[in-house]
């Protein structure tokens, strides 16, 4: 176990690095801070560096670890269901390990070249009756259970574990972002059966579903904010750093578009386009989800960078949406939620532990949630 004062999340995006430093012993006692938005990867290390150098100055810790919250159009979500029969045996905790293991083997002998991050169970099916929750030592022919893979590129993992390397940090465990956040995020809406998040980034856009406080549907579509800003840059013959400027400031009241020769309508308009479009494949997106009701009302959550775009002021223009909120974030908000899925009880999600610190079985960490209450 480290000695170290303080727990390090890094959420690193693909145009902005938040961080924060949790005080493991009086969390208000924390510290975050984030980068400039940078358009070039190349600025990452800089970045990186500059952060490091800032946590490590006010904890007054050297820093050597930290968890990793990524989001990429390049993350895949797979599904997976697999069955048992069990011939009215009762149902155990060791036929759950293994469907679990044989879905898990499958994805790494078909997926080579991705890396496992998240395993959620979605549902189970004992005797073709669904269950949120393993419903143990009940007798029953045939178990089946629904499983939702994320998986990253290893290439991923490795640029930014090298990132880190450079500075003699380790990578500790990584988390998607979209997916804690979402997690952290639903419990102000407790009181919501039917919710789904849409995260607007830089070069993706992530839905999340979640039915009755369960998962039950994770998507990546690779459009994102960054489309906002080519569109600006093509259609007002500008280059990108200009329309990535004209993009941030529009929802300021301090904006200097004035100073521009191009027509706020036409701005508007352009931005509003490539929004509503994001909009509706989310949309198209949620109501292909097998769990979607229509008899039951849907609250959208907006949150991510590119939603910013939709402050107060425009949140209305919104007409896709019938029952949408905005949520605003900052550094704390988005590097608590990393702490939260690290140190929370969740039981849809199967636990990886890393490797270094696998002392007892597999399946003995791997199914630790069975024994929460």
């Amino acid at each position: 176990m480290s000695n170290k004062n303080y727990d390090v999340y890094f959420d690193v995006g693909s145009s902005k690095i938040r961080a924060g430093a949790f005080n493991k012993n009086n969390l208000e006692n924390s510290f975050f801070c984030e980068s400039d938005y940078f358009l070039d990867q190349s600025y990452l290390d800089s970045n990186v560096k500059k952060i490091i150098f800032n946590l490590e100055k006010k904890t007054e810790e050297y820093l050597d670890e930290v968890n990793l919250m990524v989001d990429s159009p390049e993350i895949l979500s797979i599904f997976i269901s697999l069955s048992k029969k069990l011939d009215k045996a009762k149902l155990t905790k060791e036929d759950i390990q293994f469907l679990v293991q044989d879905a898990k083997q499958q994805i790494l002998r078909n997926y080579l070249d991705l890396s496992i991050i998240h395993i959620i169970i979605k549902n189970y099916k004992v005797d073709d009756i669904d269950y949120f929750f393993a419903p143990m030592d009940k007798n029953c022919n045939l178990l089946s259970i629904d499983i939702i893979f994320l998986c990253i590129p290893k290439k991923k993992i490795d640029s930014l574990k090298q990132v880190f390397s450079k500075f003699d940090v380790s990578v500790n465990r990584i988390i998607s972002s979209s997916y804690a956040k979402s997690i952290s995020y639903k419990d102000n809406f407790s009181s919501i059966k039917n919710i789904s998040f849409i995260d607007i980034g830089f070069y993706k856009t992530s839905i999340i579903n979640y039915k009755k406080d369960h998962i039950s549907f994770f998507q990546i579509l690779p459009i994102g904010s960054h489309h906002i800003t080519k569109d600006l840059s093509k259609i007002l013959k500008i280059d990108l750093k200009d329309a990535e400027k004209i993009k941030l400031s529009f929802d300021k009241s301090d904006n200097d578009l004035n100073e521009e020769s191009f027509s706020i309508d036409l701005i508007q308009e352009i931005i509003f386009t490539r929004v509503e479009e994001i909009l509706k494949f989310s949309m198209k997106a949620i109501k292909i989800d097998d769990n979607y009701n229509l008899t039951e009302e849907l609250l959208v959550v907006l949150m991510g960078e590119g939603s910013k775009i939709l402050n107060n002021k425009f949140n209305k223009k919104i007409s896709l949406i019938d029952n949408h909120e905005l949520i605003k974030e900052d550094a704390a908000s988005i590097c608590r939620a990393g702490l939260n899925f690290n140190i929370s009880a969740n039981r849809q999600e199967v636990l990886i532990v890393p490797k270094k610190h696998i002392k007892t079985g597999f399946f003995e960490k791997l199914f630790h949630f069975f024994n929460e209450k």
